[in-house]
């Protein structure tokens, strides 16, 4: 097993995972020179109430990824009972890797909500934060005293977000493009995010 000296770190509900998670994936492994990106689907994530199974949305990254050799995927949110905190998954990762330097990899929006999540105030002791921009999202908050480090990744600007694709589905407007086209056919396939669906 190759050895995991520089380890990404993407959660997320992934409700559904798209490009813009992707592309974020590969420039991160690309500048910060990641071993690996490892994608941890949320199992119950506290601070969303309506989401697609978990099983689903798991299988839509194992989907996504299965051709790049850099990502993984972990069920260890999914499998872990109750609310799911970011704090406890990189505290089971610092456990499983501990020689590894870890990064936690996301956007703007999750950014600003980052001194609301549960024992915020440890994160900079076990991760750096990689911040991922999307279009349209005004970065408000760039970290402060008590913050972990955060890094900017210079990116394509990509206007695609979960939300949008779940209300084209449920528009039945084409998503082609915006997931991997395994991933849209599962979506397809499970009737997920149409007639009110998560």
């Amino acid at each position: 097993m190759k050895r995991i000296g520089r380890l990404g770190v993407m959660g997320g509900t992934f409700d559904p995972i798209h490009i813009g998670h992707l592309i974020a994936a590969s420039e991160a492994c690309s500048q910060f020179k990641l071993d690996q990106v490892l994608f941890v689907p949320a199992g119950d994530p506290w601070q969303k109430r309506e989401h697609a199974d978990p099983e689903d949305r798991f299988l839509m990254v194992e989907l996504a990824i299965e051709a790049d050799p850099r990502f993984a995927v972990s069920r260890m949110e999914i499998d872990r009972k109750g609310p799911t905190y970011t704090i406890e998954t990189l505290e089971l990762l610092r456990r499983s890797h501990p020689d590894a330097e870890l990064f936690f990899i996301t956007g703007a929006d999750a950014l600003a909500l980052l001194p609301s999540w549960y024992r915020f105030e440890d994160l900079a002791e076990l991760t750096e934060v990689i911040l991922a921009a999307r279009p349209g999202v005004e970065v408000t908050v760039v970290g402060g005293p008590g913050w972990p480090k955060i890094h900017p990744l210079e990116m394509v600007p990509i206007g695609v977000s979960s939300t949008i694709v779940r209300a084209r589905i449920r528009a039945d407007e084409p998503a082609n493009y915006m997931v991997p086209a395994r991933v849209l056919k599962h979506i397809g396939d499970s009737g997920l995010y149409r007639d009110g669906a998560a």
